[in-house]
């Protein structure tokens, strides 16, 4: 059942029939779930006018300042507990007619592990103002905690270990005791840089040293000069002094994680300034296992030794840590328009806050005239009802100090922004508020990130919305990126509907509501034996990020991560992208494709039609395989004459020899991407199917292979980008060439062994009808041709190709995969996506060729049907609704003025506010702007014949296999 606490002052106004007049304030907090059983009862409240806020303190439940007490208590207990613990007169503070009053800003104290924090404006008498904060846990020694981030206190000029405690569930907080500084590195001799007084004189500068490096462009050992400085802002400065720099664009947190060989998400001791991993592994096994599984030469100690430090990593244990999901909503005057944080002009009406430790509750603003309808049971629930905000902001604040880790939805960009906007609004003072943000500028726009002083913030919306997490985790079950509809695909349910806007909806409906947000966000992590929270654990462990950078930032900076950390390991000098391009620079071929530097990946055209049986044949990591089989990587790719003595000859599918390999030493590249790729096909891959092993350990594995997929599959994409800082035109242009030769030789081998190719797109290949024994033939020849593994992916029922990267697959059991088709997409009409899948419905029960002409006259029904409705429009405006969202202000579309803006400047003209995050709803129309929003629409405005352009648009693709022709089901002429 749902449990209520409420204002002392709402119960005396709204509960006389119990007796609980004013002088109940004194007394215990009292249910006001009787009050809660009127229908539809607007019930009155002590607030101001509609839409004002109160900033006066509540007089609210009453807490004591033991932080295990929430137990309600007399107004005088709780002042005499309060000035125990404060001691008033010793710091100083002078208590007149009830109110704190002290000459600067807030005063802090600290009671056992609490922070007590009072404002010179609040009651002292009244509890609920007085804010109980859990102060980080400050420790010089750790026996055995996980590692969880990395974070440097400019305040103390000091890097921080934030570790996670398992046996107290609560983080702890390690300081820098090695006099660790930030740093960058010139080739001017030490002797010139203390003759630069731009340097020497600059108040941050430090010292000079020399350090040796292994340059890998030119393979050689230098010499250069490392100059400290006493912060990481200087070093931006002092770098533009010299006239070449190395190293001197990487974060000092990170630069940190290098420097100390730290791996995230891994347990350590620490004792003085002694740091070590605490593995309870056998490493010398675990050497002999990877020697043996991946049958490595003994002789190459260097990728054993690496094997060995990756494989460690995999197999040691995990934990789940003690973690809150937090969703708040909003009040807005405006239907479906989100309100901007930047603003904040509007109260937070609703937070509700779920954990792993079986915390469910909800803090609920009073509002004049909210409508308090029949209870229904939410469940087990703490439903706490505030008559002013600040207080319920300041015991939202309270409660996320108490869990060290912290999930939102979105949190970066809206929760807590708009958290942390409206409590200064509030007046509430900067220490009260455990929220900073930061922004980040990316070209054009701004990020911001949150950072919480009392914990770690994971937003899953940053880390769902990783394409490589999207496509390669999850194998892209969710194709949009909100809470609803990730919450489906992976969990197999969303948000609660309502019709009416958030403000305007029922107290039990609004608990309900932002109550299953949180869950939603909450069970993401929990689902399937914790799968996400563990990718993500493996991930910083990979990638050696913490966890608010590695939920925060995308794949290819998680490989660089990687890659500069296993220079920083080896010693050898991180290169500068500008030397890289110079020296590896030459590109033979020239795009197909407008924009890119070099040919591309090959596709191989499909005649039109449907073919029953057929079998995609996949290379197994096709670009990492070659990446690994070549050596290639940006140091081997071109060496300089005479640096190696095995040089070998890069071939493309015309027999055009274009790029030349080092094959003397195994490149770093072809090494980590290699190992990667090996370790999950060879060893993850297995064990995770393995029922020998139990279900926990195995759901472990299958983690671990999904983890290495995500790195393995978008290596090439990384490296092939030039915004990497690895990216080396030569390898990236090897890396194609090659795979297009492995495609057209297995093309040509395969019609020698009778095989139908009837499409090949990137690495994989559709084969008609296929004979087991000449799969085999052919999966043998690759093997023993390329070293690369070929194998059967799926076999289809029948695949119908309209164009290249355009067809649908349906396989045995009914399942559809569809690629490139317009109807799918998520701005189509609902009335054209519903008729779309209705047809790909029909489709998928085809189970031969005889079948398709009864499936085809079902098709031209359901056209048909579709075409009168939309000729009579006996259709709703929701039907035939596009939706598209602002993604800037309207005044700044002024070369083009797309549709859903000629609909928002109609909105704006009637007095509705407009801002970048809303979600324009228009329809088609006749007349000069062709659009109107939904709300100023009629349905015998919408112009058929636009509609009927978006169907064609959208089915046509459907038809053309089936030799459908669009004029034979709707005829030549327009509607009218």
């Amino acid at each position: 059942m749902a449990r209520y606490r409420t204002l002392l002052d709402f119960i005396a106004k709204n509960n006389k029939d119990r007796g609980s007049g004013d002088k109940d304030r004194g007394g215990s907090v009292k249910s006001f779930g009787n009050v809660l059983t009127t229908t539809n009862q607007t019930i009155p409240t002590s607030s101001s006018s509609k839409g004002s806020i109160d900033t006066t303190p509540s007089i609210c439940e009453r807490r004591s300042t033991d932080s295990k007490s929430v137990e309600s208590q007399n107004v005088d207990s709780v002042s005499e507990a309060v000035g125990n613990v404060i001691s008033k007169e010793e710091f100083g503070i002078k208590v007149t007619s009830r109110h704190v009053e002290h000459e600067q800003s807030s005063k802090l104290f600290k009671h056992a592990d609490i922070l007590v924090t009072i404002s010179p404006s609040v009651n002292i008498e009244n509890p609920r103002t007085v804010k109980f904060i859990r102060d980080r846990k400050e420790v010089a020694n750790v026996k055995r905690a996980f590692l969880l981030d990395v974070d440097y206190d400019g305040e103390r000029g000091k890097a921080v270990l934030i570790l996670y405690d398992t046996d107290n569930n609560e983080l702890v907080y390690w300081y820098d005791k090695t006099g660790h500084k930030p740093y960058f590195l010139t080739d001017l001799p030490p002797d010139k840089v203390s003759k630069m007084p731009e340097i020497v004189r600059h108040p941050s500068f430090e010292g000079v040293e020399v350090v040796e490096k292994i340059d890998l462009l030119y393979g050689v050992k230098r010499y250069f000069t490392k100059i400290v400085t006493k912060d990481p802002l200087a070093v931006r400065f002092l770098r533009s002094k010299v006239p070449i720099a190395w190293e001197a664009d990487i974060r000092y947190h990170i630069n940190y994680i290098y420097d100390r060989g730290l791996v995230p998400g891994i347990e350590y001791s620490i004792e003085g300034t002694e740091i070590r991993e605490v593995i309870e592994l056998d490493l010398a096994e675990l050497k002999k296992q990877v020697t043996s599984i991946l049958g490595m030469d003994e002789k190459d100690s260097e990728t054993i030794e690496l094997a060995v430090s990756l494989m460690k990593l995999f197999e040691a244990r995990w934990f789940s840590p003690r973690r809150l999901a937090i969703d708040i909503e909003v009040y807005t005057p405006y239907a479906g328009r989100i309100p901007p944080p930047e603003h904040a002009e509007y109260p937070v009406i609703s937070v509700a806050m779920t954990a792993n430790d079986g915390l469910r509750k909800v803090l609920v603003l009073y509002r004049e005239n909210i409508k308090v309808s029949k209870v229904e049971d939410v469940g087990d629930v703490d439903i706490e009802i505030f008559d002013s905000e600040m207080p319920l902001i300041l015991e939202t604040f309270n409660i996320i100090s108490q869990y060290p880790i912290i999930l939102s939805f979105n949190g970066d960009n809206f929760d807590f922004r708009y958290l942390y906007r409206r409590a200064q609004k509030l007046g509430i003072p900067k220490e009260h508020i455990p929220i900073r943000l930061k922004v980040i500028s990316k070209g054009n726009r701004q990020e911001y990130q949150v950072k919480l002083l009392t914990g770690l913030h994971v937003d899953l919306y940053k880390f769902l919305d990783n394409k490589a997490i999207q496509a390669y985790a999850f194998e892209g079950k969710y194709k949009e990126v909100t809470l609803d509809a990730v919450a489906q695909a992976l969990l197999g349910y969303g948000k609660i509907l309502h019709e009416e806007d958030i403000g305007r909806l029922d107290l039990l409906t609004l608990v309900k509501y932002n109550l299953r947000d949180a869950e939603l966000t909450l069970q993401l992590t929990l689902f399937s034996e914790e799968l996400l929270w563990k990718l993500i654990l493996l991930l910083m462990r990979i990638s050696k990020l913490g966890l608010e950078d590695v939920t925060r930032t995308t794949v290819s900076v998680w490989i660089k991560n990687l890659f500069y950390w296993e220079h920083r390991r080896r010693g050898i000098l991180i290169p500068r992208k500008e030397d890289i391009r110079r020296l590896k620079g030459k590109k033979f071929t020239e795009a197909v494709i407008k924009g890119k530097k070099y040919a591309g990946a090959i596709v191989i055209d499909p005649p039109r039609g449907v073919f029953f049986n057929v079998a995609v044949l996949d290379y197994a990591s096709l670009y990492p395989s070659i990446i690994m089989r070549w050596n290639l990587s940006y140091e081997t790719i071109d060496p300089p004459e005479g640096m190696c003595k095995d040089v070998r000859v890069i071939v493309d599918e015309k027999g055009n020899a274009i790029h030349k390999v080092c094959f003397d030493r195994p490149g770093i590249t072809a090494q980590i991407v290699g190992l990667l790729r090996d370790f999950r096909v060879k060893i993850y891959k297995k064990k995770a199917k393995d029922r020998n092993i139990p279900d926990e350990l195995r759901n472990w594995y299958d983690v671990v292979q999904r983890a290495m997929k995500v790195y393995i599959n978008a290596s090439y994409g990384v490296f092939g980008a030039e915004t990497f800082p690895l990216y080396a035109p030569s390898v990236a242009e090897s890396v194609t060439a090659l795979g297009r030769r492995v495609i057209m030789m297995s093309i040509q081998r395969a019609e020698e062994l009778g095989l139908k190719v009837l499409y090949g797109d990137t690495d994989s290949l559709f084969v008609w009808n296929p004979s087991p024994e000449a799969l085999e033939e052919l999966r043998k020849w690759v093997e023993q041709e390329f070293g690369l593994e070929l194998e059967v992916d799926k076999v289809y029922k029948f695949v119908a190709f309209a164009l290249k990267k355009n067809y649908i697959g349906v396989r045995a059991d009914g399942s559809v995969d569809i690629k490139g088709m317009v109807g799918k997409k998520r701005n189509t009409p609902d009335f054209i996506k519903r008729l779309f899948l209705d047809i790909v419905n029909d489709i998928s029960s085809i189970e031969n060729p005889e079948d398709a002409f009864a499936v085809i006259g079902k098709i031209k029904e359901k056209l048909f049907d579709a075409y009168i409705r939309l000729r009579y429009k006996i259709l709703t405006l929701d039907e035939v609704a596009f939706r598209v969202g602002l993604t800037k202000p309207l005044s700044e579309y002024k070369r083009s003025t797309p549709q859903h803006v000629k609909a928002a400047l109609q909105l704006q003209r009637y007095g509705v506010q407009i801002a970048p995050g809303d979600v324009i709803t228009f329809v088609k129309v006749r007349g000069k702007d062709g659009v109107k929003p939904i709300q100023l629409a009629k349905v015998a405005e919408i112009d058929p014949q636009k509609y009927l352009e978006a169907m064609k648009s959208a089915l046509e693709q459907l038809f053309t296999p089936f030799n459908i022709s669009w004029e034979e089901i709707v005829g030549s002429h327009r509607l009218i």
